[in-house]
This record gives C-alpha cells, sequence and structure tokens, in this order.
C-alpha cells in the first residue's frame, strides 16, 4: 500500500489519461467542484475544453469517438447541468459511439434532503447508457470510471457516471488504479463466412434478375472489393450515408445513397430490385425502402442481433463485411454483362450529369449545390466535414465529395440538429494538423452558435459555413406532403456574419453566387493563418428535388413511373400533373425515367 495519497478525482483523472484521453469537453458548476480542481492540477496531461453549453459538450464527444473510435468524454454539474448532456448522449448511442458522461452530484451529507439542484439522477440517465453507477465512496471512485469506460467500449455505446462533489476530495492511497493495458490495442477478431455460406449467397444471385448491394459503413476499408464484387456480379451499389467516403463515388455502378437524402437512380433502382444484399448496414429507413415490393433479402453483420432487425430474412450470414466481400470475390465467376446493370449505369451518368449542373448553377438566390462545388473546391485531401442536420445532410449526400482520406461526420440516426459545430470542434482537437469544415443551416447553427466562441478561444482554425434561407427547409418539404397548411416553419432573418463579428470571428457575407469563390479563399487563408472563419451564405429556399417521390409499380411485362400522391399534398403548393412535370419543375428537363432505361437496354419483367 502506498503512503503517499492522491485527491480521488485527481486519481479518477489519471485513469482517463491512461485509457488516451488527452481532452474533456464541460462547464463548470458547484456540484463538479473537486473535479474542476482535478482538472486543474492535470492541466498539462488532460486538456479542459471549456464550451458554453454542456448540450455541445456532449455531442463533440460523441463526434470525437464517431471520428476516432477512441472514448469521448464529456461532463456536467448535478440539475440542469445534468440533463443538458441528454441529447449529444442520445446521439452516442444510437449511432454507437463510445462516450463517457461525468455527471455532477450534490455532496454526500445533504443527499436526499432536497437540497438545491438535488435530484435522482440515476433513472434520468439509465435509458441512455449501456452502464451507469452513482459512486459511494472516494476509494472507489477510479475504479468506476476505468470500468465505465471498458463497458463504453464493450458496448459501443455511453457509460455514465455520478459523482457526488465531496468525494472527489478525499485523499485515497496514490495507486495505479486504471486497468488499460496492451490487450487491449488488439484488433477485435473478425467474424468469417463459412464455405457453404458463401455458395448459396452466390446461387441465390445466379438466380435473381436484378440484384442490387445495400451497402454501409460496416464495409471500413473494403470499400476497393465491393466494387470489384459489383463489377465481377454484375451488380450496382447503392449506399447508406454512413457509407460515404469509404466507397468512391467516381465508380459509375456505385449509385450513392437511397431514400430521401438520396440519388434519382439509387432510389429508383431499389424500387426495382428482386435480390437486395446489405452489406454491414444498419438502415434505419428500411420501413420505408424495404417494404415497397417484395424481394428476396440477404443481410451480411458482423453484429448477429442487426440480423432481421430491419427487414424478413431471406438469408443471415454472420460476418465481417469485408472479409464477407473478400471471400465472394474469391469464390465467385466473372457474369457476363447484365443490362440491369448497364441500365443503372446510364441512370446513374443521367443522375450525376444533372447535379453538376446544380453545382454550376448561377441562379439567384444561391442554389446550395453551388456552395459545395466551393467546398469541394477548397477542402484538402485528408479534410474533415461536421454536416449539421437538415437540408444539408441531403446536399451533402449528393454533392460533397469525400475521399478515402478525407472524413465526415453527422447525427446519423438521432439526427440532432445543432451537431455541425460540435464536430467541427472534435474534428480539429483530435485531428489538428487536418482542415476542418462545418457546414449548418440557420435553424440548426441558432441552437448552438454560442459556442462559436469556444473556436475563438481555443484558437481553432475551423471553417464555418451557415447556409441561411428563413425557414426550416427540411421540414418544409416533409408539410408540403401533408394535407395541411405550412405551419410553424419561418424563421426570423440574422446577420451571422455580424454575429461571428461580435464574438471576435471574422465572416463574410454571401448574397451573390459570383461572391462565392472570394469568400471560399478568405476562408482558407484565414484558417491558414490559424483563426477561426465563418461564411454567412444567403440560399434559396427552393426544395431540392425530393427523388423519393418517384413510384414504380409493374404493369404487364414493363414498369411504369408513377409520383406519390401526397407529393404537394399541401394546401399553399401547386400540384405537378405528372412525372415529366415533376422533374421539370426542379430544372431536370434532361432527366430521364428509370423504365425509359430499362426499355433502352430491353429490361423485361
Amino acid at each position: 500500500m502506498s503512503e503517499n495519497t492522491v485527491a480521488a478525482s485527481v486519481a479518477m483523472l489519471k485513469v482517463l489519461e491512461e485509457w488516451g484521453v488527452n481532452h474533456i469537453y464541460g462547464y463548470p458548476g458547484g456540484s463538479f467542484n473537486s473535479t474542476m480542481a482535478a482538472l486543474a492540477d492535470e492541466k498539462e496531461r488532460l486538456q479542459y475544453v471549456q464550451i458554453r453549453h454542456e448540450q455541445v459538450g456532449a455531442m463533440a464527444a460523441s463526434a470525437d469517438a464517431k471520428l476516432t473510435g477512441k472514448i469521448g468524454v464529456a461532463f456536467g454539474s448535478a440539475g440542469p447541468g445534468a440533463t443538458n448532456l441528454l441529447t449529444g448522449l442520445y446521439d452516442a448511442r444510437e449511432d454507437h459511439a463510445p462516450v463517457l458522461a461525468l455527471v455532477g452530484q450534490t455532496g454526500t451529507k445533504v443527499m436526499n434532503s432536497n437540497f438545491f439542484q438535488e435530484f435522482n439522477e440515476d433513472p434520468i440517465f439509465e435509458d441512455v447508457s449501456v452502464y451507469c453507477r452513482t459512486v459511494m465512496t472516494a476509494e472507489s471512485l477510479p475504479h468506476v470510471v476505468d470500468q465505465a469506460i471498458r463497458e463504453a467500449y464493450k458496448h459501443r455505446g455511453v457509460a455514465v457516471v455520478i459523482i457526488p462533489n465531496d468525494l472527489g476530495y478525499v485523499q485515497i492511497p496514490d495507486l495505479a488504479y486504471g486497468s488499460h493495458g496492451p490487450s487491449d490495442d488488439k484488433q477485435v477478431p473478425v467474424v468469417q463466412p463459412t464455405a457453404k455460406e458463401i455458395d448459396k449467397f452466390l446461387e441465390m444471385v445466379a438466380h435473381a434478375k436484378r440484384p442490387v448491394f445495400h451497402v454501409g459503413r460496416g464495409i471500413q476499408d473494403g470499400g476497393d472489393a465491393i466494387i470489384e464484387l459489383s463489377k465481377k456480379l454484375q451488380i450496382p451499389i447503392v449506399m447508406t450515408g454512413l457509407a460515404k467516403g469509404h466507397i468512391s463515388e467516381a465508380y459509375e455502378g456505385n449509385l450513392g445513397m437511397a431514400n430521401r437524402a438520396a440519388h434519382k437512380a439509387a432510389d429508383e433502382i431499389m424500387a426495382s430490385a428482386d435480390l437486395v444484399i446489405t452489406i454491414g448496414a444498419d438502415f434505419p429507413f428500411a420501413d420505408l425502402i424495404y417494404t415497397t415490393h417484395p424481394f428476396k433479402f440477404v443481410q451480411v453483420d458482423n453484429d448477429r442481433v442487426e440480423l432481421g432487425r430491419h427487414h424478413n430474412l431471406g438469408f443471415g450470414i454472420w460476418a465481417d463485411a469485408t472479409a464477407f466481400v473478400e471471400a465472394a470475390l474469391a469464390k465467385a465467376d466473372q457474369v457476363p454483362e447484365r443490362p440491369f446493370m448497364q441500365a443503372a449505369i446510364a441512370d446513374n451518368k443521367n443522375w450525376q450529369e444533372y447535379m453538376e449542373a446544380q453545382e454550376n448553377s448561377e441562379a439567384d438566390p444561391i442554389n446550395p449545390a453551388a456552395i459545395y462545388k466551393q467546398i469541394n473546391r477548397i477542402a484538402e485531401d485528408d479534410a474533415i466535414f461536421s454536416i449539421d442536420v437538415g437540408d444539408n445532410i441531403i446536399n451533402a449526400f449528393r454533392h460533397l465529395q469525400v475521399s478515402k482520406k478525407q472524413k465526415m461526420v453527422i447525427s446519423a440516426l438521432f439526427a440532432s440538429m445543432g451537431t455541425g459545430l460540435p464536430g467541427a470542434l472534435a474534428a480539429k482537437l483530435s485531428f489538428p494538423d487536418r482542415q476542418a469544415i462545418q457546414v449548418a443551416g440557420d435553424g440548426a447553427f441558432s441552437m448552438i452558435m454560442q459556442d462559436l466562441i469556444t473556436e475563438r478561444k481555443y484558437h481553432l482554425p475551423i471553417i464555418n459555413v451557415i447556409t441561411s434561407n428563413k425557414v426550416l427547409d427540411f421540414i418544409k418539404s416533409e408539410q408540403d406532403d401533408v394535407a395541411m397548411h405550412r405551419s410553424g416553419i419561418d424563421l426570423e432573418d440574422q446577420n451571422f456574419a455580424k454575429i461571428a463579428e461580435g464574438m471576435g470571428v471574422e465572416s463574410v457575407q454571401v448574397t451573390e453566387p459570383a461572391e462565392l469563390p472570394a469568400a471560399f479563399d478568405k476562408a482558407v487563408e484565414v484558417t491558414k493563418a490559424g483563426r477561426p472563419f465563418l461564411i454567412d451564405i444567403k440560399i434559396s429556399p427552393k426544395r431540392a428535388l425530393p427523388v423519393e417521390e418517384l413510384q414504380l409499380k409493374p404493369e404487364g411485362d414493363h414498369y411504369v413511373e408513377t409520383l406519390n400522391p401526397n407529393y404537394n399534398a399541401n394546401f399553399d403548393v401547386p400540384k405537378a400533373k405528372n412525372v415529366r412535370d415533376f422533374l421539370d419543375s426542379y430544372d431536370g428537363q434532361s432527366l430521364k425515367t428509370l423504365p425509359e432505361f430499362f426499355e433502352e437496354y430491353g429490361i423485361k419483367l
């Protein structure tokens, strides 16, 4: 037993350091002062990042975990400091990101006495967490935090430790309390498919007329392998949003994303598939996409819990996504050119030409696609993009070019607005030598814009792109497809450039398309000099082409494409007469329908 002692809160922080944590987000409160004192003692080894709202801290910790795979850490004091963490913690839970939340509590002597800001915090955090404990003794504090980190890694989720303030001050033996060791750095064993599983999969492909790969982030480093398998088996690829950057979108057989934040070819081809092969994907919109028509369903996942979660299984394969693809590649024979594959490629090329025209648009007000042309132009080879929730998700999925060297972070399954800036904070703190670019709409940015000052305080050279059109455009589009009047979606305009200047952040406001290149050049110049920069861009509120409204239905030996009858059911907007009128209304005169491509390539049902 050591004769030396140390404050329990310091011993706890040393456990974090042993696990490789180098920064922690939070906002002080009286019930967290014992940990604040420890942070002052450990400031040479652990950076405390003072955010201006606990929600931002939790969101940044979640983004840290998504970007690095390592545990992110945030804290809040008792009462409102604790509850403010919840949105960011739910984001981590839904996207399976390992996060540790340290939560303050009143001292043990006044607990259970209705003391100021005291409440029972355990049930509040039980639902969001994989592990939740209130520390009972000073000696157990570092042990509980160590266990919490292990649980967060094991379950890829949120671990919560509630700390009565007085316990952190108590002197305990100065020992090595952490359990981190070399074994924790081992690679997780890869689950391999069996030869019998590969044979059955290939047999199902051989009997299919219109097979489609639906690939998620589980593919990881197997992007090139899935492209080779796509070519070999003549199967087009549709991605989930989280697979963006893992599979080259320059490949003509990669049709992009399906559902609402989608590419036209991807939605159309998915709607015609007779065999869907989902690989490493957790797809929360399955009830919208997988239920449009019957098909055979193959699912490959390294987590057995996921098998059959989103659709009735025809054949489930418990295996690592890339291991499965590589095994299938080794055993598959080259399939002759499929007319279905060629039709998919032609449809995709037609859509890509349309998107390029949108990016080159000089329309006034500014077309958001033109903004992404500039982002693609100035983005460095290893840039990190943090995209906030709303229409920017649709536009980023369609127009942002993300390479394997780059990273993109979003709030995927929880889809919380206000995650753009926290994601950029995480990007710059975890990868200080890489360019960080956040994109947010005026609605989302307004929720967390106070933490623009955090960028300035810590000298974080982040490019902040704010798209402003005075409306919650994503929700407006949803309301347009409901028999109602538009309601509650209009926003009061703000000059975000002036707000930024008031915080000491250099900025520019852009209202004309011709001003975009100079604004982004200035952003690069300022951030290269080590300072954050904000571009406030006034954009068009026009809805991006809602490809999810196109519907396919079989008629005899061919398909007919129609419009969802709910499209523009709103009392305030006009209805399209037919599919051609629908496409043309979004400047899509050059776009063809999938049945036209099927006819061109001789595809019959």
